[in-house]
């Protein structure tokens, strides 16, 4: 690989001889592939048996991903399994997990991706979130942002806003607001390099000079919104101590009440020059660059996510709503699982959704998404979403075909086609379906007897 002279003098400087020429060597080998299990679906006992059923060797795991990262060899494709349409893991480049392992999460906490797509770090967050409190993903771009929406409801996550925002929007609407805020800022890439060369380009164009600028702006936002004892994780896929050591630096001096919180050298990580960050060079662990730096505002919070007279709001809103529409009351009998304590019902358009907090404190912003989406009503008839379809577990419907993995219809399912159940294999009366794979839910279909019209979402169907 080619790599610009002004670059490689700048990574000389930066790394010493020994480890410039550890660089120069790592940069010819290939990269590494990561696979992270969804712990809303998966639960740790099943993991051996889901590897043994998708790869022909057991992966060794990715020693930083909260115990749920795998590598994975070039000639495995788990994009092409029906557990991959089932939400049960996310590809991503292994070093990619570090900084949503990083960020001190606890369920309950209300969480902000600033820069979330395509939703590695956000799939990753949400699942450490357990369904409580709430997640909102942020991406200025809205074609990205598309991404983003689905990952994260093919991962059944109904506790997040998705928002495609300037951040500056984000921050007059939440003041102060937030418990945990990532910031993996957008970068000149050059931990990349190996695995996308065409960075290296843009890189000529747009090197750190351009972006320490952006991050910083970034940060001082982001600041903005952390809630005084809560905590930001600043990362960035690039070597540059521009736009890593020195952006927190800045920050440290910009804004009094901000500290910085030491992050452990463990798993191959080295230590920043700020003797506080920490750094993944590709030569060192098995994956690509990153750079992590996790701070901390001083003072105390409130990290309730609910308090008791929400609960009791939320009660009435929910009551009220299911009286007013009662095609969706009627499919809500199918549900076996307690919607009303999970959220807030709300209706917009003829869309219905499950807000994590009442629909009066939606802020005027871009919404791609606001909570899990229900389905529509047309017609006073009620259509499930695909987005239910992931969020709910098998047993907590109560008409349901569960298919092997390796049984065709499983695929032909995927692929949009109707689909007949043998006497038996189906659960409950005709009609909402709940389609499942070893357990998994996929997709709904309209059952009548024993045929399934496929109900499954388009834009997600099996190429």
């Amino acid at each position: 690989m080619e790599l610009p002279v002004r670059y490689l003098e700048a990574m000389e400087n930066f790394l010493g001889q020994e480890d410039y020429e550890n660089y120069k060597r790592c940069m010819e080998e290939k990269g590494v592939r990561g696979l992270r299990f969804n712990p809303l679906k998966v639960l740790p006992e099943r993991r051996a048996a889901i590897l043994h059923t998708i790869f022909s060797e057991e992966p060794e795991a990715v020693p930083w991903s909260q115990k749920d990262g795998y590598y994975y060899g070039e000639q495995e494709f788990p994009a092409k399994h029906p557990y991959y349409y089932g939400g049960l893991y996310y590809l991503q480049e292994p070093s990619a997990m570090a900084p949503g392992a990083l960020l001190p999460i606890e369920p309950g906490n209300k969480v902000l991706d600033l820069c979330a797509a395509p939703g590695g770090k956000s799939t990753q967050i949400g699942g450490r979130l357990a369904g409580k409190g709430f997640l909102l993903s942020n991406d200025i771009s809205a074609s990205r942002t598309k991404g983003l929406l689905k990952n994260l409801e093919l991962f059944g996550i109904g506790n997040c806003l998705v928002t495609s925002e300037e951040p500056k929007r984000l921050a007059d609407c939440f003041p102060e607001y937030f418990d945990r805020i990532l910031v993996d800022a957008p970068c000149s890439g050059e931990g990349m390099f190996r695995r996308e060369p065409s960075m290296v380009a843009e890189w000529s164009m747009r090197g750190p000079e351009y972006y320490a600028p952006l991050q910083r702006k970034l940060l001082s936002l982001a600041w903005r919104m952390l809630k005084p004892g809560g905590y930001l994780l600043y990362s960035t896929c690039t070597f540059s101590e521009m736009e890593d050591e020195e952006n927190v630096s800045w920050l440290l001096k910009e804004t009094p009440d901000a500290e910085q919180v030491v992050l452990k050298a463990d798993y191959g990580f080295t230590v920043g020059r700020d003797k506080a960050s920490v750094r993944l060079f590709p030569w060192k662990v098995r994956g690509e660059g990153h750079f992590a730096a996790l701070l901390r505002k001083k003072g105390t919070g409130d990290f309730l996510p609910f308090k008791g007279e929400e609960i009791k709001e939320r009660k009435r809103n929910n009551e009220a709503f299911l009286k007013k529409q009662a095609a969706f009351a009627q499919f809500r009998e199918k549900i076996q699982a307690p919607m009303e304590e999970r959220g807030f019902y709300w209706e917009r358009q003829g869309e219905l959704y499950l807000l994590p907090f009442s629909p009066e404190a939606l802020p005027p912003l871009r919404f791609l998404r606001t909570g899990l989406h229900l389905g529509t009503v047309k017609k006073e008839r009620f259509e499930p979403s695909q987005a239910l379809a992931m969020y709910l577990k098998k047993e907590e419907f109560s008409a349901t075909v569960d298919f092997s993995s390796v049984d065709v219809r499983t695929v032909k399912y995927l692929k949009g086609e109707t689909v007949e159940a043998k006497e038996g294999e189906c659960t409950g009366e005709d009609g909402w379906c709940l389609v499942c794979t070893d357990g998994w839910p996929l997709g709904f279909a309209k059952r009548n007897g024993g045929i399934l019209k496929n109900k499954y979402y388009p834009g997600w169907r099996w190429k």
